[in-house]
């Protein structure tokens, strides 16, 4: 084997895509460049379900909504996750990520993070009489935001990110790592309180679309593969009961801005020279192609769509139960679980912890995983 390629392992790694849909239909499922942006980083985020573009702010809101910064109720906030990957079958391939915000003022924020992906150490070797190569493929991506109010409920924010992806290895001899740039815009909403007859209200809303840039390329005579360019779409209400025990329930979609992978000759086949169309096609016109360009037509593109639904519980701001649900189409990649998560805050310190039950017939590599995070804020108050 000439080229050693580690980008659709990773694929199947951190998405869990589907070897059953693959072999039903192996080109339906849609894959990109650095996969492991479409994961959950956080604690708090994967125990809802994977979710939090509406989500009330935190110190992890980078990944997902970070128009919600400008909301943050302290100065600063500094946070790590560690996220261990096939955890019951190796102990080096994990996913990590720092995160840090600061509010210049009460309308406007910086923030910054840094993520990870390892995926261990790895033997390649050309022919099976040769004498291994170890090597150590990883990624990550490192970004700046800038958020702003525009109202007292309204916020928008620009997230600029450098992605840098070291998977490749040929003839013995490093490829050298692959890179790009991407950018993120986002909005949020976050409502005033609501009185209600036996309780108190508050509605969130949250955009975001993330990861628009130029495709990722291994190597020169090889092809250029979308970076996962992402639309989220969520809404959530907050049940405040008393001053003590408040439940926020939320709901969230994501589409996959890349094309589908196409028949362009009408062979009945996808083979190299549908790719060689497919890979013609350009960042920005690959986002608006994806809206329409499913095989099946409409049916299907409904189909690219993923839901998450998540509820959270706090009790007196000092410790949290979460609970979510996350569904992907069986033809699209198979990612079906549930999630279960717990939060604990003491002053200026909060601890994060969640577990994923998988509910599909295909195995996921976060199965039997608990994911950790730790957050501290600290500074001025803000009130919103």
């Amino acid at each position: 084997m000439k080229k050693i390629t580690y980008l659709l392992i990773g694929a199947f790694l951190i998405s869990g895509f589907s070897m059953k849909a693959q072999e039903e239909d192996r080109n339906r499922v849609i894959t990109t460049a650095v996969p492991f942006l479409l994961v959950a980083a956080d604690a708090r985020a994967a125990g809802m379900g994977d979710q939090g573009v509406a989500t009330s702010p935190d110190v992890f809101s980078q990944q997902w909504n970070p128009a919600k910064y400008a909301f943050a109720s302290r100065e600063n906030g500094i946070s790590v996750s560690y996220t261990p990957y096939l955890s019951e079958i190796v102990n080096d391939i994990f996913l990590g990520s720092l995160n840090y915000y600061h509010k210049l003022d009460d309308r406007s924020a910086l923030a910054g993070s840094l993520r990870y992906f390892s995926l261990g150490s790895i033997e390649t070797r050309q022919y099976f009489e040769q004498n291994p190569i170890l090597v150590n493929p990883n990624e990550l991506t490192f970004d700046l935001s800038y958020s702003l109010k525009l109202s007292e409920q309204v916020s928008m924010a620009v997230a600029g990110r450098y992605l840098r992806s070291d998977l490749g290895l040929q003839d013995e001899e490093d490829l050298g790592a692959a890179s790009t740039f991407g950018v993120d815009v986002a909005a949020y909403y976050e409502s005033d309180q609501i009185t209600m007859s036996s309780f108190d209200g508050q509605w969130r809303l949250g955009a975001n679309i993330s990861n628009i840039g130029p495709k990722m390329k291994y190597d020169d005579a090889g092809q250029e593969n979308f970076i996962p360019t992402n639309l989220k779409i969520g809404g959530g209400f907050d049940f405040i009961f008393d001053s003590e025990n408040k439940l926020g329930t939320y709901l969230e979609v994501n589409k996959l801005l890349v094309p589908t992978p196409q028949d362009f000759d009408g062979d009945g086949d996808i083979d190299g020279e549908d790719d060689v169309e497919y890979n013609s096609i350009g960042s920005i016109e690959g986002i608006f192609k994806s809206f329409g360009d499913a095989p099946d037509g409409f049916s299907e593109e409904l189909k690219e769509f993923t839901l998450a639904l998540g509820a959270e519980y706090w009790y007196r701001e000092k410790f949290a139960l979460r609970a979510g649900y996350f569904n992907e189409s069986d033809q699209k990649g198979f990612r079906k679980f549930f999630s279960l998560g717990a939060g604990f805050a003491y002053q200026s310190v909060v601890i994060d912890a969640s577990y994923l039950f998988n509910t599909s017939s295909v195995p996921s590599p976060l199965e039997g995983t608990l994911r950790f995070g730790l957050s501290f804020n600290f500074g001025d108050n803000y009130a919103n």
